[in-house]
């Protein structure tokens, strides 16, 4: 069967296609800059045939168009026709408390989908026009959606409440939600495969470290809690997400400078994180110069970052009573054997025994970077979220 994936962000279309049960990857692309000037696709098929095009593209259903199209085209495409197409698998970031699991897409759950924007009003509006799109250009095809915030739907009440008025809860379904749940998934399950270990005997501590970022505790395949809240604001400093930072503090610079909920959101969200604290980029390889060159900021920056880390892990291990597996991925996580390194100083303690020198030699592969004797494992494992939602797709639609 062959199987769509549809990644769709706010100006742009991620896209993947997979011939299911293989899973192998017959082609893969990008829209970006929808509705702006510079539109452009960059289609790139298993066999390293390629194709660029530039020009107009007013909305995600003339990119998904566009998509469509390439994919059947005699000379650059992998469907002889749109009717070999089995189905089509969507990433939407927010379910709320609705899903906890992956679903078929139907009127009902569109719905559903809609009364979560507020939750999410960055993500979940350019979510659902990838499924509008789907809708009227491949009304016969089934599809599927799979939810950040799916896999942390485990996490018990202790884990998800704030400390705020229960009302407020049960009004607004205000409480923590956890993202990244579809890398997080993968990746544990992965773990315990390279470790040849069941994972319900495992007590993993997952780090997707990438522009955002978040830490998940996974007590025997179950996530029981994670760094992000409500939003993806919370917990570790991003790229240019502040994580955790006190409520009291948000609302005195808002006080002081005199600024508008949008503005805060955005001060919050885009100007914070590494890039407000170094000065110099969201991107941890620029950073990481500027500190070997001398800038202090930048050397701060990372300090708060790998500390920020460091004491998730430990929070962590003290909340499911120890801790068996480390694993790191994302593209800081599995790139970045610097921050790899500074994560795990200082957790010996813990039974960490981590093989510096095998790390540093190590990019974006599958590895085991703890010592032999290592009482608690340490990995890099890197993700396939795309995988996740054509399997999650491809065994929804089959059952």
């Amino acid at each position: 069967m062959k199987v769509i994936v549809l990644n769709c962000g706010s100006s742009s279309i991620k896209y993947q296609l997979f011939d299911m049960p293989s899973a192998a990857v017959l082609a893969k692309g990008l829209v970006d800059k929808i509705g702006l000037k510079g539109a452009s696709i960059k289609h790139f098929r298993s066999d390293d045939i390629t194709l660029k095009l530039e020009g107009e593209i007013l909305d995600h259903q003339a990119g998904i168009e566009h998509v469509l199209a390439i994919l059947t085209h005699k000379e650059y495409g992998s469907l002889g026709t749109l009717e070999e197409l089995g189905a089509v698998g969507h990433r939407v970031v927010h379910a709320g408390e609705k899903y906890n699991g992956s679903v078929a897409i139907s009127k009902e759950v569109i719905k559903a989908l809609e009364e979560c924007v507020d939750l999410a009003p960055l993500h979940n509006p350019p979510n659902l026009e990838g499924i509008y799109a789907i809708t009227k250009l491949l009304p016969e095809v089934p599809q599927v959606g799979v939810f950040d915030t799916a896999f942390h739907q485990t996490m018990p009440e202790k884990a998800y409440l704030y400390g705020i008025p229960y009302s407020l809860y049960e009004k607004y379904k205000v409480r923590r939600y956890g993202f990244h749940g579809s890398s997080h998934r993968f990746v544990s399950k992965r773990a315990a495969e390279m470790l040849g270990k069941d994972m319900k005997d495992l007590k993993i501590i997952s780090c997707h470290l990438g522009n955002g970022a978040s830490v998940a505790a996974i007590d025997a395949g179950i996530s029981v809690d994670t760094s992000m809240g409500m939003t993806p604001v919370e917990g570790l400093v991003m790229g240019t997400r502040c994580g955790d930072v006190d409520a009291g503090a948000v609302l005195y610079i808002a006080d002081k400078e005199e600024t508008s909920i949008p503005f805060t959101n955005t001060l919050l969200n885009k100007h914070s994180g590494m890039l407000g604290l170094s000065g110099v980029s969201s991107d941890m390889r620029d950073i990481e110069t500027a500190a070997a060159q001398g800038n202090t900021r930048a050397k701060t920056a990372l300090d708060i970052y790998h500390y920020r880390i460091r004491k998730y892990i430990g929070a962590y291990a003290a909340a499911m009573n120890g801790v068996d597996l480390i694993l790191f991925t994302g593209g800081v996580g599995e790139n970045g054997w610097e921050t790899r390194e500074e994560c795990c100083k200082g957790l010996e303690f813990m039974g960490v025994e981590f093989d510096v020198e095998k790390n540093t030699k190590l990019r974006g592969k599958e590895a085991v970077i703890s010592k032999p004797n290592s009482r608690v494992s340490v990995m890099i494992v890197p993700t396939n979220e795309e995988l996740v939602i054509a399997q999650d797709t491809f065994d929804i639609v089959t059952a």
